[in-house]
């Protein structure tokens, strides 16, 4: 008869035997406790986390400062796409306007008449690209607040300091309207460059 045997009088009772078995292995030593139990009094290590506790970052939001410079962008770039398009469709009335004012003289040929107004046509519609030019610059930078970085910040600022160079000229030409993009442009540089545009444009990329 072996012990194992569960009809064996003179054997261990079953439980017991059990028992012992789970405690004790071979020669006397103790059993490897199972993976994942605590075992020798210790407790069992907590679960690993990954990075950042399982969860993704949470976004950056922009701060008030740059959706203010954003607006102003859009704004001047609507304000100058307006003119733009104007100063265009105003062409033929101005070479008009110089063709007669240019036949009223009569030491003035007819030929030379027409080359004025060409040429007067003409500048009207070379201001009215240009400054079509600026609102697509303005508007396209503003667009790219949303997920530009430094080359959004600094085109902001180059554009905020060309409008405010502008302005002055025009101040002091008496054009008291000039006052209005000459603060638009001054308030567009300060918030790009403050900390707030410095958080903004070099935040992490996700």
């Amino acid at each position: 008869m072996s012990f194992g045997d569960p009809n064996n009088p003179y054997g261990p009772p079953q439980g017991q035997q059990g028992q012992q078995h789970g405690q004790h292995s071979e020669y006397g030593y103790p059993q490897q406790q199972p993976q994942g139990q605590p075992g020798y009094g210790y407790p069992a290590a907590p679960p690993v986390q990954s990075y950042g506790g399982g969860h993704a970052p949470a976004p950056a939001t922009m701060p008030g400062t740059v959706k203010a410079a954003r607006v102003m962008l859009f704004v001047l770039g609507a304000f100058q796409a307006i003119g733009g398009v104007l100063m265009i469709a105003a062409s033929s009335w101005f070479a008009d306007y110089i063709e007669d004012e240019v036949n009223s003289d009569p030491s003035i040929s007819a030929q030379d008449a027409e080359t004025v107004t060409s040429i007067g046509a003409g500048l009207m519609i070379g201001l009215g690209v240009i400054i079509l030019a600026f609102a697509f610059w303005a508007i396209f930078t503003g667009v790219k607040f949303a997920t530009g970085r430094g080359g959004a910040r600094v085109s902001a600022i180059i554009y905020g300091s060309v409008v405010t160079l502008v302005s002055v000229l025009n101040l002091l030409g008496a054009n008291l309207f000039a006052l209005i993009s000459l603060v638009l442009g001054i308030l567009i540089i300060v918030f790009c460059a403050n900390k707030n545009g410095s958080y903004w444009f070099n935040r992490p990329q996700y």
